[in-house]
C-alpha cells in the first residue's frame, strides 16, 4: 500500500516594507521617505537584511555578481 505524502510545508517570507529610515549599509546614505528604494539593492548576509545604496551597488557589481560578502568589498 503507497503512502502518499504531502509536501513539507513551505514558510515563504514575504518582503516586508522597511520601518523608518533606510540606510545604506556600506557609506551610510539614507533613502528618503520611509520605503526601500527599487534602486536599491536588497542582501541577506548572516540572517541580516541589509541594504546598499545605488552609488555603492554600483561600485561593487562585480563582487556582489560574485556573491561575496560585503565584508570583501
Amino acid at each position: 500500500m503507497d503512502e502518499e505524502t504531502e509536501p513539507p510545508e513551505q514558510t515563504a517570507q514575504t518582503e516586508q516594507p522597511a520601518t523608518g529610515s533606510v540606510v545604506c549599509a556600506r557609506c551610510g546614505t539614507t533613502a528618503g521617505g520611509d520605503t526601500i528604494p527599487v534602486t536599491w539593492l536588497s542582501s541577506v548576509e548572516d540572517g541580516r537584511r541589509l541594504h546598499f545604496c545605488e552609488s555603492c551597488a554600483r561600485l561593487h557589481i562585480r563582487a556582489i555578481e560574485s556573491r561575496l560578502d560585503s565584508l570583501w568589498w
